[in-house]
């Protein structure tokens, strides 16, 4: 069978080091930290009380304020970068055939700040049940998919998945097989989350999943080094438009690269630790590369999921070393999640979106935060600490994994 090719024709990104592609990427190559003390409540009795939070956000810009008060935080970033995405991508909405278009999107947790304050009213209330007609669509992953296709008319098809942090890249890679097997011309993909919330943070805490640095929050996501104690807390959204290679350029479409391949496996290992020697995580790359049709040297960077956890860390590594070989001391490796902390489902897109501008910059973002070697990682590793670094990519793989043993891999290719 010969299946078609997909490229990326948009990108819209909300991160905690920029609310606009442009921004985030400027954040990125410049080594920003996002993280800073919580404002979303009073954090003063948790044992983590900063998180890399988005920023200086007038929601009035973007949505309506009728329309807003529909929709979670995590929707509402979905909407706001979708827009984005639609605008950079230059598509004519009257011009395409909308049967074929769809929406694709990931989150890992959907809309728990909706939850938690519709439950906890109720639980401070006389027992009598009031809620928020709006509770349930509000507060169901599916619904930013449903908005997004709302919005723009799309009637191809329409889910959200969930798959903890890997979410994004499930999705990204749905809607590439969609797309590449001839059952949809395009779609908006990608994913959101807003878990800045008592919630959020009390049930990481809980789970000893988050740095606990309240004293340098800025420092405190510090992936492969060796004082690194739980990665921190992120939100936001990422969404990218992918579309069959011949209907971008039937249209003139800008082409930022080529997605060529992707992997989804799992650890079948514990609900929440890594395989200790990455065994889902290396499997998930070898299969993206093969679905690439791509040997291991072939590529240039890898964006690791690398949340600066104890053990997560460590498993990706030897995960790399495993499949890459020699070709693992020329390639150059960062964690994004150093200035942008997690953003759990949304990760995968947002870390997508950093892969594919690195690609089209030649420049390598870095990880940042390092200030002791950990004997745990090999020296020869070039896991591009604290400054960015120049570099022709070719091929750049994005690594995500989630809670559930999940792995997903996808490979961008610089498109000629």
């Amino acid at each position: 069978m010969n299946l078609k090719r997909v490229v990326v024709t948009g990108l819209g990104a909300l991160t905690p080091i920029g609310n606009t592609t442009e921004e985030f990427w400027k954040g990125l190559i410049n080594g920003v930290s996002g993280a800073a003390p919580i404002t979303r409540f009073d954090a003063s009795l948790f044992k983590t009380q900063f998180a890399c939070e988005v920023k200086n956000l007038d929601l009035d810009q973007f949505i309506d304020r009728k329309e807003a008060r529909k929709m979670d935080a995590f929707t509402q970033y979905a909407m706001i970068t979708a827009d984005e995405a639609i605008a950079d991508s230059g598509i004519d909405l009257e011009s395409i055939d909308k049967s074929r278009a769809g929406v694709i999107w990931g989150s890992g947790i959907g809309g728990l700040r909706t939850f938690q304050e519709e439950v906890t009213d109720f639980a401070r209330g006389d027992g009598t049940p009031r809620f928020n007609p709006f509770f349930i669509p509000k507060m169901i992953a599916d619904i930013s998919a449903g908005f997004i296709s709302i919005k723009y008319g799309f009637r191809g098809p329409n889910f959200v998945t969930v798959s903890a942090c890997a979410s994004a890249t499930n999705a990204l890679i749905d809607a590439f097989n969609y797309i590449r097997l001839g059952k949809a011309d395009l779609f908006i993909s990608g994913g959101s989350e807003a878990a800045v919330s008592e919630a959020g943070i009390g049930g990481f805490n809980a789970m000893k999943a988050l740095s606990q640095r309240n004293d340098s929050p800025t420092t405190a996501s510090r992936p492969f080094d060796k004082d690194r104690d739980g990665f921190v807390l992120g939100e936001g959204a990422g969404a990218l438009i992918l579309e069959e290679l011949e209907h971008a350029k039937a249209r003139g479409a800008k082409i930022y690269a080529e997605l060529v391949g992707g992997g989804m496996t799992a650890d079948a290992y514990h609900i929440t630790a890594p395989h200790p020697e990455g065994l889902g995580a290396s499997s998930v790359m070898k299969i993206a590369l093969d679905d690439a049709g791509l040997k291991p040297e072939d590529i240039d960077y890898i964006n690791v999921h690398g949340t600066s956890t104890p053990l997560g860390d460590v498993g990706e590594t030897k995960a790399i070393q495993k499949i890459f070989g020699d070709h693992a001391y020329k390639l150059n490796i960062s964690s994004t999640k150093s200035m942008t902390g997690h953003l759990l489902g949304a990760a995968g897109a947002v870390e997508a979106i950093a892969s594919i501008l690195a690609i089209n910059n030649s420049i390598v973002p870095p990880t940042i935060n390092h200030f002791t070697d950990d004997e745990a990682f090999d020296p020869g590793l070039n896991l591009t600490f604290n400054h960015a670094q120049k570099r022709e990519i070719n091929y750049a793989l994005s690594n995500t994994f989630g809670f559930g043993g999940h792995n997903c891999s996808v490979i961008f290719k610089k498109y000629n």
